[in-house]
């Protein structure tokens, strides 16, 4: 019997020192700039890789997109050939979680009004979570802005492509991206509802949707790269890529 009290209260104690994800922050502290954090991407993550996560489509050092042949923008055309930094979860998503962005601030009265810029302004995790490199992928300056803040799904095959040859899906404000994007997508959405539980709240059906292409499309050694590059810069690491990588003996 005293042997197992002895147990039970080794084990509770065990527990208790095991800190929770909500106690221990696994997302970036280093880096509260968004600028900042695209501009690292651009000259020292894809400077060898300058590839586009939804068309596959290149572009140079100026952000200038080379579009695929047969690539057709229904509407922003001027954004066709312009990279733009897409957030893989979106910035409202996790922003409407912050009084600042629902309510406003009394640091917000001189015209920042609520939104993103008061909750840039105001809060230091908004901005940590706003710039975090693992959710920031290059993307067609058009198809980052049809696609806009909707989230992912699986269309059936009948639905067309938005952009022509580039196989990415936008219809009723919802997106499938194309199938050699999934493993990263769900990878880098994945980290994020891990890194920042209390602000990152994937529907159960979008979890569900992101293991399943976790498990589905496994990692590249592109993806390896890129991911032990911002590890370097930012300073904490994406388990979802890191260990199948280890284990692939990409890393």
């Amino acid at each position: 019997m005293k042997h197992g009290i002895t147990l039970f209260l080794t084990l509770v104690s065990t527990a208790l020192c095991v800190p929770s994800f909500a106690e221990m922050p696994r997302g970036n502290t280093t880096n509260e700039s968004y600028v900042q954090a695209k501009k690292t991407l651009d000259r020292r993550v894809y400077f060898d890789h300058r590839v586009t996560l939804y068309c596959a489509a290149t572009f140079d050092r100026h952000r200038t997109v080379k579009l695929p042949k047969g690539f057709k923008a229904p509407s922003d055309k001027k954004r066709a050939r312009r990279l733009e930094w897409e957030h893989v979860i979106p910035a409202q998503w996790f922003g409407r979680e912050f009084d600042a962005w629902k309510y406003g601030s009394f640091e917000c009265t001189d015209g920042a009004g609520r939104g993103r810029q008061c909750a840039e302004r105001v809060s230091r995790e908004f901005r940590l979570m706003h710039a975090d490199m693992y959710n920031l992928f290059p993307a067609i300056g058009a198809v980052n802005r049809i696609r806009s803040n909707y989230p992912y799904t699986e269309f059936p095959e009948f639905i067309p492509a938005t952009f022509g040859s580039c196989p990415m899906k936008v219809y009723r404000k919802k997106a499938e991206p194309p199938a050699f994007a999934r493993g990263e997508i769900s990878r880098a959405a994945l980290y994020m509802q891990w890194a920042y539980p209390e602000r990152v709240k994937l529907s159960r059906k979008m979890s569900e949707m992101m293991t399943r292409w976790n498990e589905t499309y496994p990692v590249s050694a592109w993806e390896c790269l890129r991911s032990r590059r911002i590890e370097a810069l930012q300073g904490n690491e994406n388990p979802f890529v890191k260990e199948p990588c280890r284990r692939a003996k990409l890393w």
